[in-house]
């Protein structure tokens, strides 16, 4: 519920008196849950970005080759994006609430996801495969295009997570400049972290 109201109305506003009635139960009782609201935004927010770099290591296991490593990764990342909007929006927007040092290690998580994400850009521009100029301006616009599905995507709409998915990582291997990059995956996407299922709601 604290994760709802944090992605629509913000942390701080969100109130714990809020929290208790969508729960049905009296203020005092969340402490018999809970410690804090910032202990709810911390579960939050270090939660989501724990899954996030085990996505990425992951599907980073399962090839060596770059332009399949950097598609798989940009395709998992969209993918959790649009089928876990609420966790993204709080994590996006939220964030910066929290108190030390948690702040910390929510930085220091994100960065490994930024540095991984970089480096396999410049094992590709190392091996020939990839023309582009600057990885680390290409890895910020691959992430933050994947970022920003959390702000549009919907489940009834005519796209699914995997269309997003198979999309955006044709998009991040254009970015790269890869050669000979398909427009789109030829198998559909489904990522076994989600258990080879592509996910329609949130």
């Amino acid at each position: 519920m604290a994760l709802t109201l944090f992605a629509e109305r913000g942390y701080h506003g969100t109130s714990l008196k809020e929290i208790a009635q969508e729960l049905g139960i009296r203020t005092p009782s969340l402490y018999n849950h809970m410690e804090s609201k910032g202990s709810l935004l911390r579960e939050i927010v270090l939660q989501t970005l724990h899954h996030v770099v085990g996505d990425f290591e992951r599907v980073l296991a399962e090839t060596s080759d770059p332009a399949d490593r950097l598609r798989a990764a940009t395709a998992v990342y969209a993918y959790r994006h649009a089928t876990h909007r609420r966790e993204a929006l709080v994590v996006n927007q939220e964030a910066i609430h929290l108190e030390e040092p948690d702040w910390t290690v929510a930085q220091q998580t994100r960065r490994q996801h930024e540095h991984g994400f970089r480096q396999l850009i410049v094992d590709g521009q190392t091996a020939g495969v990839f023309s582009v100029e600057s990885p680390k301006v290409a890895s910020f616009a691959i992430r933050e295009m994947c970022v920003s599905v959390a702000r549009w995507f919907r489940s009834d709409g005519p796209l699914s997570a995997a269309d997003v998915a198979d999309q955006y990582s044709a998009f991040a291997l254009g970015i790269v400049g890869a050669e000979g990059a398909a427009p789109r995956l030829s198998t559909p996407f489904t990522p076994s972290v989600f258990g080879g299922t592509p996910l329609r709601s949130v």
